[in-house]
């Protein structure tokens, strides 16, 4: 399988938005501007909300066949390893490769040794188009950065070949997640990784590697947006490098994780993708479970209330909710309201404060923040959610198709917003 160029991981926890989903993609096909869905959804949160991976793939081949897609769309097996890939064999074609726990165990020195005899070219001035400046290597410093990062490359290709021999090579998109390590790659780093798994074998599609900031769940990049412009092309340069010099596959790209709701960066995303002539794979699932609550919210009446005692149980439970996503949360309690104030707000207020829009002063990224990781509450609400998804679909649905198009792709990808029906 050949991944096509622009990518756009999307889905939700609950596997009920599928469709608005496709409908943002096709409004962006409306527009000339292909953007291939990618449904993912990780191990952890299967096992938060009691579902399984073959429902993924029953949710995404509905929604192509109600909306008639007939493009691509991949199903991802998100974030797994050899742990757990059995259950995804069967459903998915795309498998994000997890290695950040094996990213600093120190590699055989033999392998190092084998590696360095291997690539010379690592050695040395290092002269790469499109990063302005050489750099140069020791073969010490290389050494370093194999011993830092070959044994999470072999663990990937021991992953891939299990794959493969369950799925056939032709048959699935390969990532390789580099990016849940403390310090973004240098270009020497990510030249040392990607020609360590073009020796691995791996037909590797998209990387996913670390870039400076913080990518914290559902709310805008925090850092430099310069450096991280700087970090991003000079990325996407030794990825071209690195296709031409190792026989890596012509569509590998780079992969954005937590990339929903990083509006600061898109615009230079954009303008260095297309000055690279590159695609890029940006993961934007978290962002429909907001969406999901927002529309409960907007529907009012039993929609409303619901959405309010998902808050309640979240903000009860903060601590053992955000417990497993320190990373990538940055949460100040002080700024939470009490579940009591949110008791007594209306509609506009409630999303006014979940729904991620900058200019509205009523906006509270830590609320925004807690509610992420609080879906957790409303899968213990079973039936009672459920229930109140199909009652409230039609405001759902806007909201998730139009979050999707109109704050992500029509600034990744440069479709023009499309005309309200009434225009």
């Amino acid at each position: 399988m050949r991944i096509a160029k622009n990518t756009f991981g999307v889905g939700d926890r609950f596997g009920r938005q599928a469709k608005p989903q496709l409908r943002a993609c096709m409004l962006a096909a409306e527009q000339g501007i292909e953007v291939i869905p990618t449904w993912n959804k990780s191990h952890r949160e299967h096992l938060t909300v009691g579902s399984e991976p073959p429902g993924v793939r029953r949710a995404a081949d509905a929604a192509a066949r109600a909306l008639r897609w007939d493009k691509p769309y991949y199903v991802d097996a998100d974030h797994i390893n050899l742990d757990t890939v059995d259950g995804y064999l069967d459903s998915a074609d795309f498998f994000t490769l997890d290695v950040a726990y094996a990213i600093g165990k120190p590699a055989a020195p033999a392998a190092v040794d084998a590696l360095l005899g291997r690539h010379p070219e690592l050695i040395g001035r290092i002269e790469i188009g499109g990063i302005e400046q050489p750099f140069e290597t020791t073969r010490e410093g290389v050494a370093a950065i194999a011993s830092r990062y070959l044994f999470a490359v072999q663990e990937a290709g021991r992953i891939y070949r299990y794959i493969e021999s369950a799925k056939g090579a032709e048959n699935f998109i390969t990532e390789v997640s580099m990016d849940e390590t403390d310090d973004p790659q240098t270009p020497a780093e990510l030249l040392v990784i990607l020609a360590a798994a073009a020796d691995e074998g791996i037909p590797l599609q998209t990387i996913a590697p670390k870039f400076t900031g913080r990518f914290n769940k559902g709310v805008d990049y925090a850092g430099d947006v310069a450096q991280f412009s700087k970090e991003f092309a000079n990325d996407l340069a030794v990825i071209a490098c690195a296709v031409e010099r190792y026989g890596l596959p012509e569509t590998l790209k780079l992969s954005v994780h937590s990339g929903s709701d990083k509006f600061s960066i898109y615009a230079p995303i954009r303008e260095a993708t297309a000055r690279f002539g590159a695609g890029v794979h940006v993961k934007t699932a978290g962002t429909n479970w907001l969406e999901e609550l927002i529309g409960l919210a907007e529907a009012g009446g039993g929609g409303l209330a619901l959405a309010k005692d998902v808050y309640a149980g979240a903000y009860d439970a903060r601590e053992a909710l955000c417990a497993p996503y320190a990373a990538v949360i940055d949460i100040d309690a002080a700024k939470l309201p009490s579940p009591a104030e949110v008791r007594t707000w209306s509609s506009r207020q409630y999303t006014a404060a979940l729904r991620h829009d900058r200019a509205n002063a009523d906006f509270n990224a830590d609320l925004r923040q807690l509610l992420h990781v609080g879906y957790k509450i409303a899968a213990k609400m079973g039936a009672r959610y459920f229930g109140m998804l199909a009652e409230c679909e039609e405001s759902i649905s806007r909201n998730v198709t139009e979050n999707l198009y109109r704050r992500h792709i029509e600034p990744l990808w440069g479709a023009r917003r499309a005309p309200a029906e009434s225009e």
